[in-house]
């Protein structure tokens, strides 16, 4: 296939990409393609690495009626998206042990559109478990240090999260942190999203991601902090780069491109929550500078009554598995960024993140999993309209820039119809 916007690692080239049993196989110059079986000539769409998105709470088996394999990975095609991370809860059992991993491998199996790889979890109990999910393929684990939201998932404290740091270390393991410090925490005093967003304060985050750098440094571990929505968090992880402990963060397409000021119902709930559009500027200028490493999309999407409630009590997590490759880039290209940046923060940083080289990127040797985007059409975002499972997004009825006309999966293009993907392990 050809385009005059392959988009590369060097940046956007008028090039043909060879491909040949699923797998990139040379580059040549645009006018020069070989003979081939088949010609896929895009002309002027670009054509962008498949998205690796590390941050999907798919929820099968156990809350299936939230999402589940089927639906999440034809969504995630949809949007772009040909490589996804299942998150360890939300799911029953949680993925917190290897016969919970293997559990959830028998519900996904038949049921996957595009590749699916899984995160072990670090829960109260089960560091014994830890090595053993790391050799059963678990790209790492993931632990909360405030409440879930799920019963069957509980925080660790300060001394559990030394604890699971060290053992990861023991065989270079990666933990991923849900960080907001629990102490700083309170229920919201009322039913508005101000009463919320005071209960969450960017402080939390901040104290809980030196906690995690501090015990980081001290263990040699290395750990990765989920959704960072604080501009707070900034300062303290550009000083620990700088020191060398072994630490990188990620935001999502909801902080970089919604803002407090504008949250008009339930839809924009999660945790940690939506901040003020100035600490959305700061969140950009971080990603710009590599402070943060990739844009992911936290999807965590449940029923329509579980967002019915108020901010006290609706359910936190937003649902856009689909639409985070659009939405980012609405964002970005009147930001000045362009497709280069988008695909370095949502294909080869999360790629780079899980150790995936042949993922998330257009290099001779990759995956030939490709995306045809049209980064100038437009399109009103209709939840209805959408696989995921609920039709409830916040990005309903927003006119966002970019759509994807074609997904390749390993060089063919995904039909909707026949699940063709696999699962991906850690090593």
């Amino acid at each position: 296939m050809r385009s005059r916007r392959v988009v590369t690692p060097e940046g956007e080239r008028a090039l043909a990409v060879a491909v040949r049993d699923g797998k990139i196989a040379a580059l040549y110059a645009y006018d020069e393609v070989p003979a081939a079986r088949r010609l896929v000539d895009l002309g002027d769409l670009a054509l962008l690495p498949g998205l690796v998105d590390t941050h999907v709470h798919v929820n099968e088996p156990g809350r299936t009626h939230w999402e589940g394999f089927d639906t999440a990975t034809r969504a995630a095609a949809a949007g772009g998206v040909t490589t996804i991370v299942d998150m360890p809860l939300n799911s029953l059992p949680p993925t917190v042990s290897v016969a919970a991993l293997e559990t959830k491998r028998r519900a996904a199996r038949g049921r996957c559109h595009i590749d699916v790889g899984f995160w072990g979890g670090a829960i109260p109990g089960n560091l014994a478990e830890l090595r053993p999910l790391h050799e059963a393929g678990a790209f790492g684990v993931k632990c909360f240090l405030s409440p879930s939201g799920v019963a069957e998932f509980p925080a660790l404290d300060r001394a559990g999260l030394a604890d699971a740091l060290a053992e990861v270390a023991s065989f270079d393991g990666l933990l991923i942190v849900h960080a907001e410090d629990p102490a700083l925490l309170t229920d919201p005093d009322g039913p508005k999203y101000a009463d919320f967003l005071r209960s969450r304060p960017g402080e939390a985050e901040r104290r809980a991601v030196e906690q995690v750098i501090e015990l980081a440094a001290a263990t040699g571990a290395r750990a990765h902090i989920v959704h960072v929505s604080a501009a707070a968090c900034l300062e303290p992880l550009r000083r620990a780069w700088d020191e060398g402990v072994r630490i990188t963060a990620e935001t999502c397409p909801h902080y970089l491109t919604l803002a407090a000021e504008e949250v008009a119902g339930p839809a924009y709930k999660c945790c940690p929550p939506i901040r003020a559009a100035a600490n959305r500027d700061a969140l950009w200028d971080a990603l710009a500078e590599g402070v943060l490493i990739g844009v992911v999309s936290d999807h965590s999407p449940s029923p329509p009554e579980l967002k019915a409630a108020d901010f006290a009590h609706a359910w936190g997590g937003i649902s856009s598995l689909q639409l985070g490759l659009p939405a980012v880039w609405t964002e970005a290209r009147s930001r000045g960024h362009g497709l280069r940046e988008i695909a370095r923060w949502m294909a080869e940083g999360p790629a780079t993140l899980v150790g995936l080289p042949y993922k998330g990127v257009i290099r001779v040797g990759a995956d030939a999993d490709l995306v045809a985007f049209d980064p100038g059409a437009e399109f009103t975002v209709d939840a209805a309209a959408l696989h995921h499972r609920n039709p409830f997004t916040p990005y309903h009825g927003r006119t966002l820039a970019g759509v994807v006309r074609t997904t390749w999966l390993r060089g063919e293009p995904v039909d909707f119809l026949t699940p063709r993907g696999r699962f991906l392990a850690g090593s």
